[in-house]
């Protein structure tokens, strides 16, 4: 599959027809008045209505509050008034009002409310953060991008000729922590302990990196490996770098440097971010600073590392990884023929899957976890969510709301707007008073299916990793979880 390419005259018909109830129905179901992070929200989201928008900014409130569009044509402009700087930067709490933070340096936090997963694209505020250093501070004009390796000859190529001399496409891409929920495993793992939110999907812009090893006769074979390198990491420090498959790069991989029509953020990877549609977002390199093209993936040793004492290996070849329990250390591979994750995780051949290709999954995005809801005017509850499938189809989605005994067919919710975005879903529910546990199950076109539960720590099979009698594995490193239970909300009906 190529990537998707913008077309505002495909899309406008459905934006402008999609008018979700999902809003109207929170608002009458909670009886509340607006929170400071709504209010926040809305009058961000009237400011970027009123200074011009992409797709992704149109389609972002697909479905969401009502409220949102109605801000848009009554709330007064803020009266004109001088202030004065203030002495320090905002925190992240006061960057990201609609996240809850992890860590603050290194910047790391997620969705902080499940309602993120009620829109088809997910706005800066509440795009989850995942850094390895703190967020670096970067002259756009004096950056560079080195392509070297396998290639006719050596580049160091300048933003404004990556932004020049070749093309630009667009792309809708979930993008998913390989850690998302890892904090529902028992025993806990260490790392930051992601629940639900690390996870977003917006629109990326930038060059197809076929067009630029095309230009300088990189060898771009099936069998070749593009290595990738970030520009973060302090002096002294191991660099983040990703051995990306040829196969993968030259369909669809990019240099991003807009997300949601606009220049990327510091803390998502201004000036240019490596995006593999598709796939987890520890193959979508931030800061980008060098590309090696080689015959193979990175690997301890390699001669064309610089002989400075930093690894160039730690997060290809020891960490985003899945190992299962009993598992002293990673086995090293030069290369590897599977890139679906639950194919490696289900072949012989590997045996500790690296994070490629994303599983299935979905989450349940209203109502919200401990929320209380009533009846909306038509005598039912419209449960909302989202459901992707990485390189791979969405076929369907279920909805159970009894803690997965009994399951119905939800149905999908248009726009589509692309092969790598979620799909929003509903379900249609008319309950009877009481407390009610709402998950939600998706399939591939490959027929894999979110498990129900995580196995037990000592349940690993002959030290794999596999996805066995409806049981995600519990590993290490808390990776790939995508059981549907742990993610499941608790709600009341009244």
């Amino acid at each position: 599959m190529g990537a998707y390419k913008k077309n505002l005259n495909m899309l406008g018909n459905s934006m402008v027809k999609c008018n979700m109830s999902r809003g109207d129905t929170t608002s009458q179901n909670q009886g509340e008045s607006p929170s400071s992070r709504d209010k926040y929200l809305k009058r961000r989201k009237f400011l970027r209505a009123a200074g011009g928008m992409s797709v992704a900014g149109l389609l972002a409130g697909c479905a969401g509050n009502g409220a949102d569009s109605e801000a848009t044509t009554t709330e007064e402009p803020a009266p004109t008034t001088t202030t004065t700087e203030p002495d320090t930067e905002p925190s992240l709490e006061e960057q990201y009002p609609g996240l809850r933070i992890l860590s603050p340096e290194p910047e790391n936090a997620e969705a902080a409310s499940h309602s993120t997963y009620t829109n088809m694209v997910t706005q800066e505020e509440e795009f989850y953060i995942r850094n390895h250093y703190p967020t670096p501070e970067i002259d756009e004009d004096e950056w560079s991008v080195t392509l070297d390796g396998l290639v006719d000859s050596d580049v160091e190529l300048s933003m404004d000729e990556l932004k020049r001399e070749f093309p630009t496409e667009t792309v809708f891409h979930t993008m998913q922590c390989s850690g998302n929920g890892r904090s529902y495993f028992d025993p806990q793992v260490g790392g930051n302990q992601w629940s639900f939110g690390a996870v977003g999907n917006a629109e990326w812009t930038g060059v197809p990196v076929s067009a630029v090893l095309d230009a300088y006769g990189a060898e771009t074979g099936e069998d070749k490996w593009l290595t990738v390198m970030g520009g973060e990491a302090p002096d002294g420090e191991d660099i983040f770098t990703r051995s990306i498959p040829m196969e993968k790069v030259m369909e669809d991989a990019m240099l991003a440097f807009e997300m949601n029509g606009r220049p990327i953020p510091p803390d998502h990877g201004f000036p240019v971010r490596f995006i593999v549609p598709g796939w987890y977002g520890n193959n979508n390199v931030k800061w980008v600073s060098r590309m090696h093209v080689m015959d193979k993936m990175v690997y301890p040793n390699e001669t064309w590392e610089p002989n400075d004492g930093r690894l160039y290996t730690h997060w290809q070849q020891y960490s985003y990884r899945i190992f299962g329990n009993n598992v002293e250390g990673p086995n090293f591979n030069e290369e590897i023929s599977e890139f679906d994750t639950q194919g490696q995780m289900e072949s012989a051949e590997i045996d500790h899957p690296y994070l490629y290709d994303q599983l299935v999954k979905s989450i349940v995005g209203f109502p919200t976890d401990g929320e209380t809801v009533t009846h909306g005017v038509d005598g039912s509850i419209e449960i909302i969510g989202v459901a992707w499938g990485g390189d791979d189809d969405v076929e369907s989605v279920e909805v159970s709301t009894d803690g997965g005994d009994t399951w119905n067919e939800a149905e999908f919710m248009r726009p589509t707007i692309g092969p790598y975005s979620w799909r929003l879903f509903r379900y249609m529910w008319d309950p009877e008073p009481g407390d009610y546990t709402i998950v939600s199950r998706a399939t591939d076109d490959n027929e894999f299916t979110q498990p129900a539960t995580i196995s037990d720590q000592d349940a690993d099979a002959a030290n794999k990793a596999r996805i066995m009698n409806d049981t995600y594995p519990w590993n290490q490193k808390g990776y790939g979880n995508n059981a549907y239970m742990p993610h499941g909300v608790d709600v009341t009906v009244i």
